[in-house]
């Protein structure tokens, strides 16, 4: 890394966490780290849906320096992956027992909380709701969902200035939130080559602007689109689910691969780079993530603090499909392909 790009990640990266700081929700120390370039990640492995979840996302979250006691009185808005539920492929959303765990967290710091998801590829959102078993869940746990494709929206300028869109609507639940919480499913994508904890950030936004599926999104470019998503909404963090994950044709179409795992942190670049790294792949090759270095923070594994479990013992390739443009996001030339 040049000196230059130090300098960036230096000012610039202290966008994203400085939006949590402003609102209280990280250490200082964390704010230190990141001037410093460093970002904390949680990982936990052996996870299954029946673990007592909501405990290792507490440890996970305040392994990462955030703040307990500065949700209360704050809304907090879960951003689940409910991108095309279907009963018959429950591992390409994410499951309803992490949305309820990492709910059951923030209440018990006194935030009030609820779930948002603007389904990419289908307009009946109740249909979404039902099939991936999230609205029976929300439902017995007492927690609103707002149906973000239809929401009333607000437009914001674009802080990223990657694609060629001056700026962003995003929706009512969105910009009244203190924190959104990205919660994907850890899968990989047939286009970019990794879809978490930045990419799940696609379906904040309405369909009622930018359609099914996104295509005013995928016209400006998705990874440029993915880093001024990310780069406009500062108050961020992640909790992903890696436990029964996608693989091959990835995000809708690929097959179960289970890792057991929770990861976590407030600064989602360095979430999903360490996602990248367990699943075989190199972030600094995946095109947002290396955008995304330049603005909401490093990338690079020698500036990341892992908290938790090493990644390194946790690395299991994933399949991926035999493109081009994907073989050579692996981080070694060796590993299986599925056409």
């Amino acid at each position: 890394m040049s000196a230059h790009d130090k300098s960036l990640i230096d000012r610039r990266s202290l966008l994203g966490l400085g939006g949590l700081a402003a609102a209280g929700l990280v250490a200082v120390p964390a704010i230190e780290k990141m001037r410093k370039s460093q970002s904390p990640v949680f990982i936990a492995k052996g996870k299954t849906y029946q673990s007592d979840l909501a405990a290792t996302i507490r440890d996970g979250l305040l392994a990462c320096d955030v703040q307990a006691g500065s949700f209360k009185g704050k809304r907090v808005l879960l951003k689940p992956n409910l991108v095309e539920p279907t009963r018959k492929s429950p591992h390409m959303t994410t499951h309803p027992a992490m949305i309820v765990a990492a709910a059951e967290v923030f209440r018990g710091w006194g935030a009030e909380v609820s779930v948002g998801e603007a389904p990419g590829h289908v307009r009946d959102t109740e249909m979404a709701l039902v099939e991936s078993g999230v609205g029976e869940a929300l439902s017995d746990g007492g927690l609103k969902f707002a149906d973000l494709n239809y929401e009333e929206v607000g437009w914001r300028r674009n802080r990223g200035k990657y694609s060629g869109l001056k700026g962003i609507y995003l929706p009512r639940s969105v910009l009244e939130a203190d924190v959104v919480v990205s919660m994907p499913k850890m899968k990989t994508h047939h286009w970019v080559g990794v879809t978490c904890g930045m990419k799940n950030m696609y379906g904040v936004m309405p369909g009622i602007k930018y359609g099914w599926p996104k295509n005013v999104l995928h016209h400006n470019g998705i990874p440029q689109t993915v880093a001024d998503i990310n780069a406009t909404m500062t108050r961020t963090m992640t909790i992903v689910d890696g436990i029964d994950c996608m693989e091959g044709d990835g995000p809708i179409l690929g097959t179960m691969k289970h890792m057991g795992l929770v990861v976590v942190g407030a600064n989602l670049p360095a979430v999903d780079a360490t996602v990248a790294r367990i699943m075989g792949l190199d972030p600094t090759k995946i095109e947002y993530l290396q955008l995304a270095s330049h603005y909401l923070g490093a990338i690079d594994d020698d500036y990341l603090v892992q908290r938790g479990e090493n990644w390194r013992e946790l690395v299991s390739p994933f399949h991926i499909l035999d493109e081009s443009h994907l073989q050579k996001l692996r981080a070694t030339p060796e590993g299986d392909l599925v056409s």
